[in-house]
């Protein structure tokens, strides 16, 4: 099934791309949540249309993601976690924390922008990719200390 995207998907494609897909992806998942439309003729001239909006949209979603970058990447997040033997924590650090705690501190982000490739299981200082744009990528400061 061959459609066009509507929206970035990070293992598909770019918006107004036009990629091939297996049918029931295609039919059970991108349109019904309008992240793409069929690839007709009529919608393949009605993209190239809309290809300066789509590039306008993109150059916007990038200036929004370098701003809000500017912004986390001055702030530094402290989290405070019950410590065992050997400065070890009880459980561990996850994406939802930080972006709990960066929403704590007035940057809200979306805990699937933070690039973490495994939950930090031990006291220190870490820097964490934010990808807020495929081209925008701020590191954001974390720090876990234990709790008093």
């Amino acid at each position: 099934m061959k459609v066009i995207l509507r929206e970035d998907i990070a293992a598909l494609g770019r918006s107004g791309e036009v990629v091939t897909v297996k049918d029931g992806f295609g039919r059970n998942y991108l349109l019904p949540r309008q992240l793409a439309v069929l690839a007709s003729e009529k919608n393949v001239r009605q993209l190239e249309h809309e290809k300066a909006v789509i590039t306008a949209r993109q150059a916007k979603l990038k200036a929004g993601a370098v701003e809000l970058a500017k912004k986390v990447g001055a702030v530094q997040v402290r989290i405070a976690r019950k410590v065992g033997e050997q400065d070890k924590l009880y459980g561990s650090v996850t994406a939802l924390d930080i972006a709990e705690a960066l929403a704590a501190k007035g940057q809200p982000v979306d805990r699937r922008q933070l690039h973490l490739p495994e939950p930090i299981k031990a006291l220190g200082s870490y820097e964490v990719e934010l990808r807020l744009h495929h081209e925008v990528i701020a590191k954001v400061k974390v720090e876990v200390v234990a709790e008093a």
